[in-house]
C-alpha cells in the first residue's frame, strides 16, 4: 500500500484552520424515524491502556500475559447475544500478533477500524511520526481481513486543538470518518466547543473526512460524558439511561458508544500503578459487561459506518 505523505514533513507542525461542517438531522430529510445508535469496542490489551503503560512502558508489552484475545472473545459474545453488529477498533499492535481475532471479529459481520498501531496519544507525535504508525496500523489491520478500512479512532481520544493537522493526514491516508473528539473538558484530551455531533471536514478536491464525536449531554454551557469506558463503569446506569435517552429524544441523535474488552475481564492482572491510575483502570470491572448488556437490550444499535453515512 503506497501513499503520498508530501507536506507531513516538520514544517507541518503548525494546526491549520480547519473548521467543520455540521449537519443536524433534526432539519434533515435523512434523520432516521428510529434512532440507530452506534456500538464501537477498542480493541487493546488491558496493559495497552494509557493509565498502565505509562508506568510500565511499551518494551515490557511483548512479556506481559496477554488477555485480549480472550476478552474479545467475551465481547463478541456479549454482542451475539443482542443480535448487534459494531466497529472494532483494532490496535495494530494486536493485529500483528493476532491476526485471527480480527479475522474472527470480521467473519462475525463486525466493522474493523482503526486504534492507531502504538496506542502513542497523538498529541506527543509529530505529523510524520503519526502518518507513520497509522500508514503501519492500516496496512497491518486490511492485511489481516484481506478489505480497506475506512474508520479511526485515537488513541484516549487525543485530537485536541492543537492536532487538527490529524484529520487531514487521515483524509489524506484514504480514511472517511474519524470518531477521536471529545467535547469536553478533561484533563488528557477534548475540545469543549467542539461541535456535539456528526460534521465534516476537509474539501472535496483533496481529502473530506467525517467526524462522529463522542457523545456528550448538554447542562447549560457545559457538555458532560455518558456513554462508554469508565463514564459507564463508574457513573450510575440510572444517570447514562436518562442522558441517552435525552440524546436520542431532545437532540434527535444517535448516542455512540464505547467500552475495551478489558473493561469486561475482572479476572485481569492488577499492577502496581498509582492510585488514580488505578481509579480510571479498576473500578467496577465486574460490573461492566452487565451494564453493557443492559443498554444493548435497551436501544437499537449498529456499526459507526452507517452513522458516517458510509453504508
Amino acid at each position: 500500500m503506497s501513499a503520498d505523505v508530501a507536506g507531513f514533513g516538520a514544517d507541518h507542525t503548525e494546526a491549520r484552520s480547519i473548521l467543520p461542517v455540521t449537519k443536524d438531522w433534526k432539519n434533515s430529510a435523512e434523520r432516521p424515524s428510529s434512532i440507530r445508535n452506534g456500538m464501537s469496542v477498542d480493541v487493546e490489551d488491558y496493559f495497552h491502556a494509557e493509565a498502565i503503560t505509562r508506568h510500565i512502558g511499551r518494551r515490557s508489552w511483548d512479556r506481559m500475559e496477554s488477555r485480549v484475545v480472550q476478552s474479545t472473545q467475551r465481547a463478541l459474545e456479549l454482542l451475539s447475544r443482542y443480535n448487534v453488529r459494531a466497529t472494532f477498533f483494532v490496535l495494530g499492535w494486536v493485529a500483528e500478533r493476532f491476526p485471527h481475532l480480527v479475522r474472527e471479529i470480521y467473519a462475525q459481520g463486525h466493522e474493523i477500524g482503526c486504534h492507531s498501531y502504538w496506542h502513542r496519544l497523538i498529541y506527543d507525535l509529530t505529523p510524520s511520526e503519526f502518518w507513520e504508525d497509522t500508514r503501519r496500523a492500516k496496512d497491518t489491520i486490511e492485511s489481516a481481513i484481506g478489505a480497506r478500512i475506512i474508520g479511526y479512532r485515537a488513541p484516549s481520544f487525543s485530537v485536541t486543538k492543537r492536532e487538527y493537522w490529524a484529520l487531514e493526514i487521515l483524509g489524506e491516508l484514504g480514511f472517511k470518518y474519524d470518531s477521536s473528539i471529545f467535547p469536553i473538558l478533561h484533563d488528557r484530551y477534548g475540545i469543549p466547543d467542539h461541535p456535539r455531533f456528526r460534521c465534516h471536514y476537509g474539501n472535496e478536491d483533496r481529502w473530506r473526512l467525517t467526524e462522529l464525536p463522542m457523545s456528550t449531554w448538554r447542562l447549560g454551557f457545559v457538555n458532560l460524558p455518558f456513554s462508554g469506558g469508565c463514564y459507564l463503569r463508574i457513573l450510575p446506569l440510572t444517570y447514562t439511561h436518562q442522558l441517552f435517552r435525552s440524546v436520542n429524544t431532545r437532540d434527535r441523535q444517535p448516542v455512540i458508544v464505547y467500552f475495551h474488552p478489558w473493561e469486561i475481564d475482572p479476572e485481569q492482572p492488577k499492577l502496581k500503578v498509582s492510585l488514580g491510575s488505578r481509579l480510571r483502570h479498576y473500578t467496577n470491572l465486574q460490573s461492566m459487561a452487565p451494564r453493557v448488556a443492559d443498554l444493548l437490550q435497551s436501544y437499537p444499535f449498529g456499526p459507526l459506518f452507517e452513522i458516517a453515512g458510509q453504508s
